[in-house]
């Protein structure tokens, strides 16, 4: 039986730094799955420049998973590595895949200062130098001394660097471009070119940094054995970059997961792939298809923009080789929920990622950079969370991404977790099955259908919304359906819809608020079994 991928990103900013998270998951893990999460994305799990309060974007030792005594522990915010290892492998036990976070743009905290010479950028055009050439002190040493060379002993300095933002000598902030190096060719044009971003900013057109971060990911994979990736702040690095790191991760994977194989005695020794040896600094042909380089390997980037055609443009550029977190849509969701009713409803996928290739679409409602009190801030109203998780969770489109801080709460902020949430989980794991029927024919009530299908049982919904007026509307949920009697699992309609022989049925909402319909049996399932 198929079932429905379901994401969760299990953290959010504030969690504690108590260094208990990892256990925190492991404990968690059947109850998540048990709720219908068979996906997660965990936080970046090496040691950051803040030390136990680092989330993990601000990436120190990529190599230090919470085993050294450095930047003054020991254990990440999250845990141990031990607790690390240990997390990952509860969740797979329990049926769910693990991505793991991959933060390689920008670097922090390092260990010595060197003299650079630099070109002072406009910040917001860095195509333009300001000033002349000048010499600045910069963050750029990492020799890493607690770690003293374990697992590897490449140490960074200014020449894997292309700039920085900070001259500790005048103490001051700037854009500074490193004397003879350019930003990375394809990336975001916003500011000119947004390859800079923050911290020691990686060159990842020289050749040892290629290499180191291609040598990196064998070694994560080595280690973890997760399921895929997330990647951070894709626009911010070169696109013809990761094109070729995502190809080379997917080789090793397939190599790892044929090894297995083989020492499981599932194939013949002699016939597992070898061992792949291509030099990553050589750029490699793009005939070769997913499929031939380990499609397991799941990926999914974060490229920040409400501009669908960016996200469309980086999917041709890299060759479809990742999905895509749908920006866009989050945005169309604020919109709706923030627009007093005026929002034309009817258009909330028009330029989105799910509108245009849901194939390649993450979706989600929130996340760690748009919750209060961050860079990104974009939070959705908590009345409009329901609309949206229901528009993500039970829709044939994209693989929709649960943020822990909605599923769990916010405690740093008092935000609460979204009021049936659990239900649409479990809603889209049993019942959410089927041809789709889209209603987005009216600017405040829309709707859609799922008419289920014969491998789970009681499934077929119905979905009706609205972000202004109550109203109703005439749906076909399939003859599959017909004679049943569909209930609001949400409960805030008390009526039963009964299915016609035609298979139509006619669903109602209350003012401001989402219904989701299924059959009377799944109803009772779910009254049973979902809080």
């Amino acid at each position: 039986m198929n079932n429905n991928r379901t994401m969760m990103q299990c953290f959010e900013w504030y969690l504690p730094d108590n260094g208990l998270h990892w256990k925190r998951i492991a404990a968690q893990a059947p109850a998540l799955k048990e709720a219908g999460i068979n996906m997660v994305w965990l936080p970046p799990a090496y040691k950051g420049a803040a030390g136990k309060s680092s989330v993990g974007y601000d990436v120190y030792d990529m190599y230090d998973l919470g085993e050294f005594d450095q930047k003054g522990t020991v254990s990440t915010k999250y845990g141990t590595k031990e607790d690390y290892l240990l997390a990952v492998r509860a969740l797979q036990d329990n049926g769910i895949a693990v991505l793991c976070d991959v933060v390689l743009n920008h670097r922090m905290g390092a260990d010595g200062l060197e003299d650079v010479m630099v070109e002072e950028e406009v910040s917001t055009d860095r195509n333009q130098d300001m000033g002349g050439p000048q010499q600045i002190r910069a963050w750029t040493k990492f020799d890493f001394p607690g770690r003293a060379g374990k697992y590897s002993d490449f140490h960074w300095n200014a020449s894997h660097f292309s700039g920085t933002d900070w001259d500790d000598a005048a103490k001051r902030n700037g854009i500074f471009r490193f004397a003879g190096k350019n930003w990375n060719r394809e990336t975001d044009s916003e500011n000119g070119n947004y390859d800079y971003l923050m911290g020691a900013d990686l060159d990842t057109d020289q050749p040892e940094v290629i290499q180191e971060t291609h040598d990196w990911g064998k070694w994560y994979q080595d280690t973890i054995h997760m399921d895929g990736f997330r990647l951070d702040a894709v626009k911010h690095i070169g696109f013809d970059f990761y094109r070729e790191w995502m190809k080379d991760m997917r080789e090793y994977a397939s190599y790892l997961s044929q090894e297995k194989k083989s020492c499981d005695g599932m194939t013949n020794p002699q016939d597992s792939a070898k061992k792949p040896g291509v030099d990553p600094t050589v750029a490699q042909g793009s005939e070769t298809g997913v499929a031939d380089i380990g499609e397991e390997l799941f990926i999914v980037g974060e490229y920040w923009s409400k501009e669908v055609d960016r996200l469309t443009h980086y999917l041709d550029v890299t060759e479809r080789n990742l999905s895509l977190f749908d920006v866009p849509l989050h945005f169309h969701f604020l919109t709706a929920a923030t627009s007093d009713g005026a929002y034309d409803m009817s258009k909330i996928y028009d330029g989105t990622l799910t509108g245009e290739d849901p194939e390649h679409a993450v979706t989600f409602v929130d996340n760690h950079d748009t919750q209060p009190g961050q860079a990104l801030y974009s939070f959705i109203p908590a009345w409009f969370k329901p609309h949206a998780y229901a528009m993500i969770l039970i829709r044939d489109a994209g693989i929709p991404c649960v943020f822990y801080g909605d599923y769990y709460g916010i405690p740093h902020d008092g935000v609460a977790s979204v009021p049936g949430l659990s239900t649409l989980l479990k809603i889209r794991e049993q019942y959410a099955y089927g041809k789709e029927n889209l209603y987005f024919d009216d600017k405040s009530v829309v709707g859609f259908t799922r008419e289920g299908d014969s491998e789970h049982k009681d499934s077929g919904v119905a979905v009706l919304l609205t972000d202004s007026v109550c109203g109703s509307k005439r749906m076909y949920v399939g003859t599959g359906l017909a004679g049943q009697r569909m209930v609001d699992a949400m409960r805030k309609r008390p009526e039963t819809v009964v299915i016609g022989d035609d298979g139509w049925g006619t669903f109602s909402v209350d003012d401001g608020s989402v219904s989701v319909w299924v059959t009377e049996a799944a109803g009772e399932e779910l009254f049973l079994h979902v809080k």
